[in-house]
């Protein structure tokens, strides 16, 4: 018996995309037959979202994702996914909303890094994901991770087309070419991994692009959530 996940999605479709595929792809690797996923989704309107943020609205996001949660909690979901790494900034708000539990993208990061054997770890996501610490810190405290990010220009670059390009479906050679001297400045500093923390990053990036394994923030979150499909 597979237990049900609530995917709250939309953040954007792009990578919600990934998502359920590739969970549907694990279950049939897993269950085999017809087998797919069970899964509730709700899935926003990105673009008032993204209006929030702007102009540091995190009570409104918060608000938002709350409702998301609590439709997908009584849609008969056992457990919440958030999928994106910027809106785990109002996780605790969301868990302390809902009596199921969330899948915490931090807890997929440290997965991944156990199985890439690093513990210095390069960051890449949204300016909000890379200078604040709603990721960082669960991995510093919980994992003994450390975690480094890009420099002011590089954060820049990384936040603007994220949500100029790659939110957007636009993948651009030159600016792939710019994330992997970002990716390269960042392995220099001594990271022994990256991660890609915003969602849509790994459509950009691939892992032959760079010599240190990447943690497609994606790809981790999902196999977290198999596991606790079939726990």
């Amino acid at each position: 018996m597979m237990r049900t996940l609530g995917i709250v999605g939309g953040m954007s479709w792009e990578s919600t995309a990934t998502y359920y595929r590739l969970l549907n792809e694990g279950v049939r690797e897993r269950a085999g037959g017809l087998h797919s996923c069970p899964m509730v989704l709700h899935s926003v309107d990105f673009a008032p979202f993204a209006e929030n943020m702007g102009v540091n609205d995190w009570e409104s996001i918060t608000n938002g994702l709350v409702h998301a949660a609590k439709s997908v909690e009584s849609g008969g979901a056992n457990a919440v996914v958030i999928a994106t790494n910027t809106m785990h900034k109002a996780a605790p708000e969301v868990q302390a909303a809902v009596d199921i539990p969330l899948l915490h993208m931090a807890d997929a990061i440290a997965a991944g890094a156990k199985k890439a054997g690093a513990s210095k770890l390069g960051l890449l996501g949204t300016a909000f994901t890379m200078e604040q610490d709603f990721l960082s810190r669960p991995l510093m405290e919980k994992y003994g991770l450390e975690v480094i990010v890009p420099g002011n220009e590089g954060r820049s670059l990384v936040h603007r087309t994220i949500f100029d390009e790659l939110c957007c479906g636009k993948i651009i050679d030159k600016t792939r070419c710019d994330y992997i001297s970002i990716i390269n400045s960042l392995i220099e500093a001594g990271a022994d991994a990256i991660v890609l923390g915003c969602t849509e990053i790994g459509l950009l990036v691939r892992a032959e692009d760079v010599s240190v394994p990447l943690i497609d923030t994606v790809h981790a979150h999902v196999e977290l959530a198999l596991e606790y499909v079939f726990s």
